[in-house]
């Protein structure tokens, strides 16, 4: 992962005026920038911290079209078309997919009727998704400790590098144009005549008439500061990855990205796994818990199994009780004080990584961990992305909350981005990403979070 102490990689001079200016550098943002540049516009990309410095490289890694929200999917078919290319359009090798597959394994008739119910789906759009059989999963997967009663595969999908792969694409944006400038926060949004003009950074303003909004967890501070209302809470989540190991199943790309009832992995390039429990998340309540509480009550009532609650989340953290909620330009912003938002891991959940890893995967366990740590997902209501451009404000326009599906489905976020601020057409229906939805009394129906 990418932390505050990597040193500064892009540190381009701020121009004065662009077309774009895109804030924050995950995932949604370079990819935005990349296809902006490729458009033949002027782009400028601002981080506060580094380059993925937070859950762009703290996530699984996986590009995954299996068990995506209806909405998403077709946007995520497109993003595994653009991820098996981008290595060599880019000639960046650090962006190598591996078509390992996912795999899901059911130990309850629950699990298992909501993977039949995915297949329906995944029928719809023609992907090689199938089901497996009890019989099926135990010739296949004799490797995997569990009383499974079937599964879901789709081969189709794969893997790549979170840490290498984002800076690996910036870089190629770089060359196409993009100043990208890290250490440097945008502040706030220039309003002129009832429009977006430009953003005034830490380090001065830039004319624009287009800003895109991709700042992942402090995306909703942002908006509060410039009086919009975005309902986004930030979800602590904990990985790990393992010192070099063998493989555990045969496939073209080696073990495929597996989830079980309690542990899921992903084969690394380093010849490690990462792995995570999948079953335990943490929101810090804060003031916006309150305030969307009623918003986010369906997604509450779905995860409540999953979710733990903590009380003060630390002062500089996103939601943070002494956090300011408004700064007039020229004022230092909570995005300067915190460059890169760190959690510790949960130790509970590594722990129960240590005890899960050799019950569900023998062959694993003489295996150690060499790394645990945590990230911060920016999570919606519906647990699906808000896309598009603010009804309030003409100019601005929203990428972000991506809830957790981030990484793989990125490239194509960044893509249909390009094509709103551009004009043409997204080439998906964007009805369920809309921003205002949470406000004109659309029901709230939480995706597959």
């Amino acid at each position: 992962m990418i932390g505050d102490k990597n040193p500064v990689a892009f540190a381009d001079a701020l121009p004065r005026a662009v077309d774009v200016a895109v804030i924050g550098a995950g995932i949604v943002g370079v990819t935005a920038a990349y296809f902006l540049a490729a458009r033949g516009l002027r782009v400028l990309l601002c981080e506060k911290g580094r380059v993925a410095g937070e859950q762009s490289s703290r996530n699984w890694g996986w590009v995954r079209q299996q068990g995506r929200d209806w909405a998403e999917l077709p946007i995520m078919i497109e993003a595994n078309r653009i991820w098996r290319g981008l290595a060599e359009e880019t000639g960046e090798a650090d962006l190598a997919f591996t078509p390992a597959g996912c795999l899901k394994l059911a130990e309850s008739e629950a699990a298992m009727a909501a993977s039949e119910r995915w297949h329906g789906l995944a029928q719809q759009h023609q992907l090689d998704t199938r089901l497996l059989t009890k019989a099926e999963v135990a010739a296949r997967f004799p490797q995997v400790e569990g009383r499974f009663l079937g599964g879901l595969e789709t081969p189709s999908d794969g893997r790549a590098e979170p840490f290498v792969a984002v800076p690996a694409l910036a870089r190629a944006a770089q060359r196409a144009g993009v100043a990208i400038v890290e250490s440097c926060a945008v502040r706030s949004v220039d309003v002129g005549g009832g429009r977006l003009i430009g953003v005034v950074t830490e380090k001065g303003r830039v004319a624009c008439q287009t800003a895109i909004l991709a700042a992942g967890a402090w995306s909703a501070a942002f908006a509060a500061n410039a009086s919009f209302a975005l309902p986004q809470l930030a979800v602590r989540s904990t990985a790990a990855r393992t010192e070099p190991a063998p493989d555990l199943l045969d496939g073209a790309g080696g073990t495929p990205n597996l989830s079980t009832p309690n542990l899921t992995l992903r084969r690394r390039a380093d010849g490690g796994y990462t792995v995570a429990t999948g079953d335990v998340s943490e929101h810090y309540i804060g003031p916006a818990s309150f305030k969307y509480f009623a918003k986010f009550l369906p997604l509450l009532r779905k995860s409540a199994r999953e979710l733990r609650l903590r009380p003060w989340p630390p002062k500089d953290y996103p939601n943070a009780w002494a956090a300011a909620r408004r700064w007039s330009p020229d004022e230092v912003s909570p995005f300067e004080r915190e460059r890169v938002l760190n959690p510790p891991p949960l130790t509970a959940v590594v722990r129960a990584i240590e005890e899960r890893l050799p019950q569900r995967f023998p062959a694993l366990k003489d295996v150690k961990l060499a790394e645990a740590w945590a990230g911060m997902i920016d999570v919606t209501p519906d647990a699906v992305p808000t896309l598009g451009e603010d009804p309030a404000l003409p100019g601005l326009y929203i990428a972000t909350g991506c809830s957790g599906h981030g990484f793989g489905i990125g490239p194509g976020i960044g893509r249909v981005m390009a094509d709103l601020v551009t004009g043409g057409s997204p080439g998906h229906d964007l009805t369920r990403f809309r921003p205002q939805r949470f406000f004109d009394g659309s029901p709230i129906e939480p995706g597959p979070y």
